[in-house]
């Protein structure tokens, strides 16, 4: 038997070690030294797990291991030992793609199914006729199949991104984008309003029906990129092309539609065009006073940073331009970093809040995200700045960018690591609870809201402070010289994380996470699968 395929890394045995299996050899056996040998290199890792249990058959031939009948992942042990890991990878990829979507509704999926299957949820709770649509729910699963397909060529993988691309098709909201969740039940999917729905609406009335397309946690975005994506792979014109093609064409337009005078995006948009004279343009402004408790008002229509909402829109117009060439969408994303540099807080706390008013002032979101300077938010700010002037070359999206770094040096409570809300005026760290309140300390939170919001972290501002730097060091896109291929991990460690994909995958095609089989993990192991094919494939043509 082979072993070297299976061991992560080929380690000399110490020469005292030597002895030591003398030492085995002689009151255990072979056997004994190959088995305790392998429990000591499993434990140092290194050693996968498959290869330790091959090591303790070691004594036994793979032929007898077949002759017992022994199977690893649903695979018997003589097909293992000479399978090259590429063709475990890939099958490792069908076998848990045709699992997943055997439990998919309509071609859409949630986060997770219990192994029972008796349970299922997206962010809450949900039901056998609902797929969701946050990452990592549909968008982000349709994403995966587009990679499977793009490194193997294989069409079940398209099969599978088509299928996923038409339930979203068919969930679109009327306002182009789409709410959290879609759900397929016939007497429950009438609660939407979708685009497909063909009964006539009385002039002036409302549906009674929910219309809010979500561009919060990365939606609507993800979805509309999911399409593009998706209409780039599929590439042969049909009636399903024509479907996602429209779809993609008329949610675009709405997010154009939603887009403030000021080049803001709302949390949410319902279709209702905005009155300019409402909404007008003006930079930020801190006001000496304004509310300490929440006022039970909606912050849907607020112009919103928070969770990455503003960012997100700019990257898919951004994207949409560059796969279907039309300027309005780049434009549309220039109004975005034109409201970024509006929104920069006046000086000392150059910084942005995670939401503003129609006034462009700091304003309340939930009842825990009370007005405030906010650095996560902040931090996205300024990489999507400088991505602006990456794309477009205009200076401006640089130039805001050193008063924001100089507010973070002084804000900074340890090193790397920030407050996620600072005091308007005071630029002390405050938090906030489902009370409505502000709090100046994490132990007067409950303990719900102290451990379920993320209060102090890194929140990525040294990365985004370092991608600045580059960026101006580089200059813009269209100035840069080609550059080499950026060096890929190492293939010993893309095979490392394939073979853990590969021996932790089940019988039936299965990734078990604490009972649960979790969409995010097939994502990331599917990456992980995919990274060392290709990497595979560029080392065995430079070998030729």
């Amino acid at each position: 038997m082979n072993l070297r395929f299976f061991i992560a890394s080929d380690v000399p045995e110490p020469s005292h070690d030597l002895n030591r299996r003398r030492r085995l050899t002689r009151s255990t056996g072979l056997m004994g030294v190959k088995r305790v040998t392998a429990m000591r290199h499993c434990r140092q890792g290194r050693i996968s797990r498959l290869g330790f249990l091959l090591c303790v058959l070691g004594a036994a031939s793979t032929a007898g291991a077949a002759a017992q009948g022994l199977t690893i992942g649903g695979r018997p042990v003589s097909t293992l030992s000479a399978e090259p890991l590429t063709d475990r990878a890939k099958e490792a990829l069908r076998r848990s793609t045709d699992y997943l979507r055997s439990l998919s509704t309509e071609g859409g999926y949630l986060w997770w199914y219990s192994e029972d299957l008796k349970e299922r949820s997206g962010e809450n709770k949900a039901t056998a006729s609902q797929i969701w649509i946050q990452t990592p729910g549909t968008p982000a699963m349709g994403m995966a199949f587009l990679r499977a397909y793009e490194v193997t060529g294989e069409p079940k993988y398209l099969q599978a991104a088509q299928a996923a691309a038409h339930a979203l098709t068919v969930g679109q909201l009327q306002s182009g984008g789409w709410d959290y969740l879609i759900d397929f039940d016939p007497k429950e999917s009438g609660k939407w309003y979708r685009r497909t729905d063909t009964a006539p609406v009385p002039k002036g009335k409302g549906t009674g029906r929910k219309n809010n397309s979500t561009f919060d946690d990365d939606n609507t975005q993800s979805a509309l990129r999911f399409l593009l994506a998706f209409l780039d792979a599929q590439k042969q014109p049909g009636p399903e092309a024509a479907s996602v093609r429209s779809a993609v064409e008329y949610g675009l337009t709405m997010m154009l539609e939603a887009q403030y005078p000021n080049g803001a995006w709302p949390q949410r948009y319902d279709a209702k065009r905005h009155d300019s004279a409402k909404f007008p343009v003006q930079a930020a402004t801190i006001p000496r006073l304004y509310p300490r408790e929440h006022g039970k008002v909606s912050y849907y229509s607020h112009y919103t940073l928070n969770d990455d909402t503003q960012r997100d829109c700019i990257r898919t117009m951004l994207d949409a331009y560059r796969r279907l060439g039309k300027p309005e969408y780049l434009q549309a994303a220039k109004r975005g970093g034109d409201f970024l540099i509006l929104a920069q807080l006046p000086a000392p706390q150059s910084a942005w809040a995670q939401q503003y008013n129609a006034s462009m002032e700091p304003a309340w979101a939930r009842v825990f995200e009370p007005p405030s300077v906010s650095s996560r938010e902040s931090a996205g700010a300024i990489r999507t700045l400088a991505e602006l002037y990456r794309e477009t070359g205009d200076a401006k999206y640089l130039r805001p960018i050193p008063a924001a770094i100089a507010w973070f040096k002084r804000s900074e409570i340890a090193p790397n690591k920030w407050a996620r809300m600072y005091e308007l005026h005071t630029n002390k760290p405050i938090y906030g609870d489902r009370d409505g309140k502000i709090h100046n300390t994490m132990e007067e939170l409950s303990e719900e809201r102290r451990t379920g919001y993320a209060w102090q972290a890194g929140f990525g501002v040294a990365s985004a402070i370092a991608f600045y730097e580059e960026a101006r060091a580089k200059g813009p896109q269209a100035q840069q010289k080609p550059q080499p291929a950026p060096k890929t991990r190492d293939i010993k460690t893309l095979e490392a994380d394939a073979v853990r994909a590969v021996t932790a995958l089940d019988a039936r095609g299965r990734w078990l996470v604490n009972g649960r089989i979790q969409t995010r993990t097939y994502i990331e192991n599917v990456n992980a699968l995919c990274s060392y094919l290709e990497a595979a494939a560029t080392a065995h043509t430079a070998s030729r």
